[in-house]
């Protein structure tokens, strides 16, 4: 079996796509994958990381605001288009899977061209343009919320599955997380952190995080910026006085996130698909801010399906976003039975199953 993976730009998309590969090298380890992907998105460190071969091809954003920026889009699309034909032509694959943005637009045409079987996974309650308008060249279409369904004219080529995770986040023991990263093991954990391009609203909460807690015993801050925020955000602390707190950890992309999200006790974050699924396979305790900056507020329905379950609670994003979440941190803190209680709320609704139903499905169609 010859697989293509595409999607990209941000984790919420890479992370799948290699959820899925990794299952495919454990179901079947002779199997080939590829990545293709373009040069500017995260996929560039992640994936070869990953152990993956990638391949680049020109990409580019759907720009709606002038006409000549359209064009624009339009012909790099045709070109790494041209240039995906290439790389799938040479590979042979028997599947593209593509799990979306902009990025996998060159491959999943390329592939239809070529005559590959292609399948898409769609990680949010509301489904991305490309996904959407290319989810008639699909065999099947899995959602990682079925909130999803309802924006799919293709009803029949649907399949629930969950958004799939790194096998990374399975059975992993907060006890030993904590003594490799030499975090006392009676010590309060909170991890604060903006998905994997950062966001101000949770480095407003990790700034707070740090006021209340930074130096005091039985506490310790994990604190994601982003790397845009990185500099600035340190900058920040040093000014206020609130840098080099000997229980608080900043740093600008939280790369072992399995680790780190496993010795937490409580973690604030955006509520991307992904992020919502990882903090569920982790059965942690959350406290999501939805971004408002999305479409259709599909962070909030992500973020809803969990609390809804007692796995976690919302705080809007709005100017009082920070204040009110150190009121509930607070309450959690004085109430750490609660906490228990979300984890095993949260784990509930964990997607340990989603790479397989993923895997087995695409198998099931060649047979």
């Amino acid at each position: 079996m010859r697989v293509v993976l595409t999607g990209g730009c941000t984790g919420g998309h890479i992370y799948p796509a290699l959820a899925i590969g990794d299952k495919f090298r454990e179901r079947d380890p002779e199997c080939e994958v590829v990545y293709i992907a373009h040069a500017h998105g995260m996929e560039t460190t992640i994936v070869p990381a990953a152990g993956y071969d990638l391949k680049i091809v020109t990409a580019d954003w759907v720009r709606r605001d002038k006409p000549i920026k359209m064009i624009k889009t339009l012909l790099n699309t045709l070109k790494g288009r041209r240039e995906a034909l290439r790389i799938i032509r040479e590979f042979k694959p028997d599947v593209i899977m593509s799990t979306g943005s902009f990025v996998s637009v060159p491959a999943v045409l390329a592939g239809h061209a070529y005559g590959a079987k292609i399948f898409m996974h769609e990680q949010n309650g509301f489904p991305g343009v490309s996904n959407r308008a290319f989810a008639k060249y699909a065999t099947k279409i899995f959602l990682g919320f079925e909130s999803a369904r309802e924006y799919f004219k293709e009803k029949d080529k649907i399949i629930y599955s969950g958004n799939p995770v790194r096998r990374d986040f399975y059975g992993r023991n907060r006890a030993e997380d904590r003594k490799a990263m030499e975090i006392n093991d009676d010590s309060f954990v909170i991890t604060v952190f903006g998905g994997s391009l950062g966001s101000g609203t949770t480095n407003k909460i990790g700034e707070a995080l740090i006021r209340e807690f930074g130096g005091r015993e039985g506490y310790t801050v994990i604190f994601g910026t982003g790397k845009m925020y990185y500099e600035n955000v340190c900058a920040d602390l040093n000014a206020k006085g609130l840098a080099d707190m000997p229980n608080v950890r900043v740093m600008p992309y939280i790369k072992d996130m399995p680790a780190f999200m496993s010795a937490s006790d409580l973690v604030i974050s955006r509520a991307g698909a992904l992020s919502v699924a990882e903090v569920t396979m982790s059965g942690r305790a959350a406290i999501f801010v939805p971004s408002s900056n999305v479409t259709a507020d599909h962070q909030y329905y992500n973020a809803k399906a969990v609390a809804d379950n007692g796995g976690a609670l919302i705080v809007r994003d709005t100017e009082t976003a920070a204040p009110e979440v150190m009121e509930l941190v607070r309450e959690l803190d004085n109430d750490r039975d609660r906490i228990i209680r979300m984890e095993k709320a949260s784990f509930e609704l964990a997607p340990a199953q989603a790479a397989d139903i993923i895997y087995d499905t695409i198998m099931e169609s060649f047979r």
